[in-house]
């Protein structure tokens, strides 16, 4: 190669740079290998001049491009990718775009349901809408809630609020600042929403009057949180002829764009990217949002997107010009200090609950061989072929193998991965969460996020690598004062995290040896067949197995401030050991904490012997 290279540039050279045309049939013509036979006088040997005129004319910088682009495909420009054409170069999933026609997740009705939900609301009598009030809880009748709001809320079946909900709302209601701390389930985005669509039924001449402009502002950190805080804001909010719009990255850029600017925005949910995208682009204009909102707080700050946030900050008015509030799981020094850099004397509505996230979960550990994991996974599915399960496998490749494997034998199932484009995925979800899809095989980053209600069973395939992914896993079931069963699977080589997760979780994980006459161990069919009838024996004795006990159900009525009874009738109580519940106080919750006393004087002050031999209670037998 560089004796060849050596000659091009000889041939250059001889042929001074001048240009002439290339002859006629050097396209065609072949090169000659190293090694060949010698070069022919005359005619061949000007031939070979022209030849090296003409590779003048290519220079080597196009020669890389074209090999360049023999090698890959060519890169889209930036409206392509946004639109989700091109090649992604190994980025993963390329976006996509909801079909025309069809709502998109997290966007706008059409005029046409405006219409029928506001026909519905004239219909609808706020006397049949009753709830006798209880000592020591608050209805959402307490709090002169516009009808419009109150007709969703009777739509959702609420009828007395949570702690956190009791904490917020009163706040709320009059534009307060509030850090709240509650875990996931509580009810905390519903107690964020009704303070912002009532205020905004109050003060309707505070909106926009064109499109882009939000009045209120909600910060996630997850596309499918942001989905799914606009989904409640519509199932509250549909009466109240109010905007709510969710944007996020992965799909449909153009199409939120024009949501956006169409008409005014009175809430808009977003991921901090996609946000600051449409900022930079002045596509949306925050200088005149009046109500902020950063969920999930502690979240944001484990992935990373603060700085983003503070860039947000910047484009919004002032603290002292808005409302502001943070939620979070914890509110630890880190997070307070984000808050009051944030909002002037926030509100802290702690609730301080006993309830882990793992209280509400029957958790049950097989200990099998890890060549019966896929038999005791499938029979566990044929015996409930109606209950929504969610599986979670450590590989990708794992993953694949399960999903194949449950879908040519005729389970309903569908697969969340990396490679899931959002599009899909969200579809997947859709379906999962209507019943048209009975079972999902996921990984742990395309799981994260997933809300569906009534998810009976977790299926740990693989134990998580992380303790705080088991309980992150288990924790997508036994929300919202609801109960579930989390099955996980210890074999001969991915058992060792278990000392992890009870250190974590603080309690023991109580395991049971699958023996070789149990009925999950029954012979796996032949692909390409259907599920079977259900064995009602078998069905009894695995349900027996796993049954939810009192704890659980104590623990998931408690978590949104009911009283759970046992099947005779008398109240259940929770774990022994569990310190009381105190009904909310608002004068203590808001109170900031007592700060920790100083005890640095008493470390640096000298000690006499006959002080410690008095505090240690030595005797003399004991020197000895």
């Amino acid at each position: 190669m560089a004796f060849g290279f050596l000659k091009k540039i000889a041939a250059i050279l001889i042929g001074g740079g001048k240009k002439s045309p290339p002859s006629k049939g050097d396209g065609a013509k072949k090169k000659r290998r190293r090694g060949g036979h010698k070069h022919a006088k005359g005619n061949n040997s000007q031939q070979n001049v022209q030849n090296g005129r003409q590779q003048q004319q290519q220079p080597f910088k196009q020669k890389n491009q074209q090999k360049q682009k023999n090698s890959r495909p060519q890169q889209p420009d930036r409206a392509q990718r946004r639109n989700g054409h091109g090649d992604r170069r190994g980025r993963g999933p390329a976006p996509v775009s909801t079909a025309a026609g069809e709502m998109r997740p997290g966007g706008e009705f059409s005029r046409a349901e405006i219409e029928k939900f506001r026909l519905a609301h004239q219909k609808w009598d706020p006397s049949s809408f009753v709830v006798e009030p209880q000592e020591g809880k608050k209805r959402f009748h307490d709090f002169d809630l516009p009808s419009e709001v109150m007709h969703g809320v009777f739509d959702l079946g609420f009828k007395y609020c949570t702690e956190i909900q009791s904490l917020s709302l009163e706040q709320a209601l009059s534009g307060k600042n509030i850090a709240g701390k509650a875990q996931t389930g509580s009810g905390k985005t519903a107690a964020f929403l009704v303070a912002i669509l009532t205020r905004y039924m109050r003060s309707p001449e505070g909106r926009a009057q064109k499109g882009g402009v939000p009045r209120a502002l909600v910060i996630a950190p997850t596309r499918e949180l942001v989905i799914q805080i606009c989904k409640d804001a519509h199932a509250i909010g549909k009466y109240c002829a109010l905007k709510s719009l969710a944007i996020y990255g992965g799909m449909d850029y153009d199409r939120q764009k024009r949501e956006v600017l169409s008409s005014p925005v009175d809430l808009l949910v977003a991921t901090p990217g996609r946000l600051l995208d449409f900022v930079r682009s002045h596509v949306i204009d925050l200088s005149q949002v009046d109500t902020l909102v950063i969920d999930e707080a502690d979240r944001m700050l484990d992935m990373g997107f603060i700085p983003d946030v503070r860039r947000i900050m910047s484009h919004l008015p002032p603290k002292d010009k808005r409302a502001t509030m943070l939620y979070s799981a914890t509110l630890d020094e880190t997070v307070m200090r984000l808050a009051r850099n944030w909002m002037d004397e926030p509100y802290k509505a702690e609730v301080d609950s006993p309830i882990n996230a793992t209280d509400t979960v029957k958790q049950v550990v097989y200990v099998i061989q890890a060549k019966d994991k896929f038999t005791v996974l499938y029979n566990h599915i044929a015996l409930h072929p109606k209950s929504r399960t969610i599986v979670f496998c450590n590989r990708k490749s794992t993953t694949e193998d399960v999903y194949e494997s449950l879908k040519v034998r005729g389970v309903s199932v569908e697969m969340l991965s990396g490679d899931v484009n959002q599009n899909k995925r969200l579809k997947v979800l859709d379906r999962f969460r209507d019943g048209e899809v009975c079972v999902v095989v996921a990984t742990d980053v395309a799981g994260r996020g997933i809300d569906v209600k009534g998810l009976e069973y977790v299926v740990n395939f693989d134990f998580p690598y992380e303790a705080e992914d088991y309980v992150h896993r288990i924790g997508r079931t036994g929300r919202a004062g609801q109960t579930g069963v989390a099955i996980s699977f210890a074999d001969e080589f991915e058992s060792c995290q278990i000392p992890d997760i009870e250190e974590y979780i603080k309690e023991p994980l109580k395991c049971t040896v699958i023996g070789p006459e149990d009925p999950l161990l029954k012979p796996v069919p032949a692909r390409h067949s259907k599920l079977a009838a259900v064995d009602a024996a078998a069905l009894a004795e695995v349900d027996a197995r796993e049954a939810v006990g009192e704890e659980e159900k104590a623990a998931a009525a408690a978590l949104v401030g009911a009283n759970a009874v046992t099947g005779n009738g008398t109240p259940a109580i929770l774990k022994t050991g569990a310190p009381k519940r105190t009904l909310p106080d608002f004068a203590n919750a808001c109170e900031d904490k007592k700060p920790p006393v100083d005890e640095t004087d008493v470390y640096m002050k000298p000690v006499s012997q006959e002080s410690k031999l008095e505090e240690w209670q030595l005797t003399p037998e004991s020197n000895n």
